[in-house]
């Protein structure tokens, strides 16, 4: 019988908080990270003890330490294989993986682009600086071309890659860009992925304040921010300026900037944003804005859809399974068939 008398405590931030010393670097965009999760997660209404955070290596990695919750700090760029295997085995957990560009775009790509593939039930947060921070300044997969760093003296050669694309070309069902100089931002996309059934993607722009101060400027500071970044917004139109006269239009394929006050141009010609299309052509060109200098760079969530979950999947072949022929007994597994002893 339920006892009326017991008293809920509303958690706080503080709950989240634990008594770890925080090493990161002063003045680095993962402490908003770390500061906007506990601010959010009284509100996402899942019990502290089914919440898990599991994470590779980097500076990003060191997130389990700082959040009173399950955690494992795991090994480089497996992050999502071993958050995968906990869900499964624990669907009732809410699973979170921390990692950086390094982690999850160079040696855990494979990793990454499956886990969206399979659709399986994991919030993925990438702190995305676009360099090596932990191992002292190297270029990294979303580093731009031309790059300089101490690996590469005359300039990266390499493409980098569009995070955002990469996790909606492998069928990603949620899939949202945020800032960590944006907290109130940050607050709503956590809150919007820990609702979402199945993959959910983050990218969070990240000041590496050591290794690569200011590659996000444009975005940040206020005299450029407003003409800079463009927030999306279910159900409205693009706009965005610091005088709200700005907006997107289509040119057939091509998002074009065009001037509300020029008289020829009206918000009825403005693309208008839906989340939930499940066409994603208009995703993709709105997440290859960025290649466009002359575009401004969306924030917020790019697309999202539902669908069955791996692990859902998973769970439900064995209870059929299990239905049919019964309880497997494992031992009788191992030593059936061939077997050999070993002296």
């Amino acid at each position: 019988m339920a006892d009326n008398n017991i008293e809920v405590k509303k958690l706080t931030a503080k709950d989240f908080a634990t008594s770890q010393d925080v090493r990161w670097c002063p003045g680095c965009g993962d402490y908003s990270i770390l500061a906007q999760v506990q601010r959010t997660f009284p509100d996402i209404g899942i019990p502290k003890e089914k919440i898990t955070w599991i994470s590779g290596i980097g500076c990003s990695s060191r997130f389990p330490y700082y959040m009173e919750t399950f955690g494992m700090h795991g090994i480089h760029g497996r992050a999502p294989a071993i958050a995968t295997g906990l869900k499964v085995a624990r669907p009732d957990l809410s699973v979170w993986v921390a990692t950086g560009d390094g982690d999850l775009l160079s040696i855990g790509g494979n990793h990454f682009i499956h886990t969206c593939r399979k659709n399986i039930d994991l919030k993925i947060l990438l702190f995305n600086n676009r360099i090596y921070g932990l191992t002292k300044g190297q270029y990294s997969p979303t580093s731009e071309k031309g790059k300089v760093t101490k690996s590469t003296p005359y300039g990266s050669v390499d493409y980098p890659f569009n995070p955002i694309s990469l996790a909606m070309g492998a069928e990603a069902s949620f899939v949202a860009r945020t800032i960590d100089r944006e907290p109130k931002h940050m607050q709503e996309m956590i809150r919007r992925a820990a609702k979402h059934k199945g993959t959910a993607f983050i990218e969070i722009f990240q000041n590496c304040n050591i290794f690569n101060d200011g590659a996000f400027e444009l975005l940040t500071d206020k005299e450029t921010k407003e003409d800079h970044l463009l927030y999306l917004e279910h159900g409205k139109p693009m706009i965005f300026g610091k005088e709200k006269n700005k907006g997107i239009k289509l040119d057939g394929f091509k998002p074009v900037v065009v001037d509300l006050n020029d008289g020829k141009h009206s918000v009825d010609d403005l693309v208008v944003h839906d989340e939930f299309d499940t066409n994603a052509g208009r995703s993709f060109l709105l997440a290859h804005m960025t290649d466009n200098p002359e575009l401004p760079t969306p924030i917020g969530i790019f697309r999202q859809i539902n669908k069955p979950t791996y692990d859902e999947g998973v769970t439900e072949q064995i209870n059929k399974i299990t239905e049919k022929k019964g309880k497997g007994d494992l031992e009788k597994v191992l030593f059936s068939g061939n077997t050999w002893e070993v002296n």
